[in-house]
């Protein structure tokens, strides 16, 4: 079945503003959604949903109404996407990430690994994060530092993916860390990274659709709160996700453009957390915040 993206074709402000509508209106889906440079020269953005082709129609509509109020002018486009083994072809250009001291590399890229380096295989594949998005990596650098300056004796690594995160915080430092996503694959494909590194014990892996899950109150309160998704459900999140951090812990989130970092930042505020730092990366943050 072919798979197709709809877009729009706009500027970098307009693109941004439209990508939070599309978050608003397609969260609940598992449609990809994100904005792309074009020629940066002249603010030349685009907008875009990838979808499969049978539910082309139905997203075609909500992407219009969506449009419709602010941007009744931008016409949607269309784009079939070629049949490409993806995982293969971005393996070719997949190069080791550095964050600190994380190098996170593909099983390609064994020999690059240096005498020093907290080493994490992470080969391209279903689930998010490989350390190359600015939200990976902002996530990691956070990690290394909150680890090293402050008590934390277990951890949660929310909406996993990849498992990338819950393995950098294991392999820092020996305590236990619970990852969770609401995504069985993404938990199936966490599981076996976790093994590929090396890591026999000390990580459970859970499929929790919401904070109303049983592994929460098993596992916490915790020291450290990991939690690189979205902003708007990040924000829905801040009340229930305060209550299972620890006096005095920390937590870091990202998967937040930089746009939206104050609606994140007041959202959290409300839930009586302090903001400690924001990284900034590629028009992303990664924002740390602690318990008083």
């Amino acid at each position: 079945m072919s798979e197709i993206r709809l877009y729009v074709t706009t500027t970098e402000r307009k693109a941004e503003q439209i990508l939070d509508l599309m978050t608003v209106v397609f969260e609940d889906d598992d449609f990809a959604i994100g904005t792309t440079e074009i020629d940066e020269k002249n603010d030349v953005w685009q907008a875009s949903i990838y979808l499969m082709a049978d539910d082309e129609a139905e997203v075609a509509v909500r992407f219009a109404a969506l449009l419709q109020p602010e941007f009744p002018d931008l016409p949607i486009e269309r784009e079939v996407i070629p049949d490409v083994d993806w995982i293969a072809k971005s393996l070719e250009g997949l190069k080791p990430v550095r964050a600190g001291r994380f190098l996170v590399h593909g099983s390609h890229d064994r020999e690059k690994v240096r005498s020093g380096d907290v080493a994490i295989e992470i080969d391209a594949g279903q689930a998010f994060g490989t350390g190359h998005h600015g939200t990976t990596a902002g996530c990691l650098e956070t990690i290394e530092t909150v680890l090293r300056s402050r008590d934390v004796r277990n951890a949660l690594d929310l909406g996993t993916g990849s498992g990338v995160l819950a393995i950098a915080v294991r392999k820092l430092k020996n305590i236990p860390v619970l990852a969770t996503d609401i995504d069985p694959i993404a938990v199936r494909v966490a599981r076996e990274n976790v093994r590929k590194n090396g890591i026999v014990s000390g990580i459970s892996l859970e499929t929790a659709a919401g904070l109303h899950s049983t592994a929460f109150a098993r596992h916490g309160p915790f020291d450290l709160i990991i939690g690189n998704i979205l902003a708007r459900p990040l924000m829905k999140l801040a009340p229930g996700l305060a209550t299972h951090l620890a006096p005095g812990g920390s937590m870091i989130l990202s998967g937040i453009l930089a746009s939206q970092r104050w609606k994140v930042l007041a959202a959290y505020n409300g839930a009586k957390l302090r903001h400690v730092r924001t990284i900034w990366r590629n028009g992303w943050v990664t924002i740390h915040l602690d318990r008083p």
